[in-house]
């Protein structure tokens, strides 16, 4: 699933960062955090590695 925005695409790589163990979940703050919670490795890197190219930098929740 890509992401949607640039800060969903931002989370999602903060969020495997932590998954991952390069980066402290105490760091995390809001989205983040929660997806590290919800999420699979697999599932966050789909998100991480969508191109940021066209995509708006907020998309609201609908």
């Amino acid at each position: 699933m890509p992401a949607k925005s640039k800060a969903q695409q931002m989370a999602a790589g903060a969020a495997l960062a932590a998954k991952r163990g390069e980066r402290k979940t105490s760091e995390l703050k809001g989205a983040s955090r929660e997806m590290v919670k919800t999420m699979t490795e697999k599932e966050l890197s789909e998100l991480a590695s969508t191109r940021r190219k066209g995509k708006p930098e907020h998309v609201s929740r609908d």
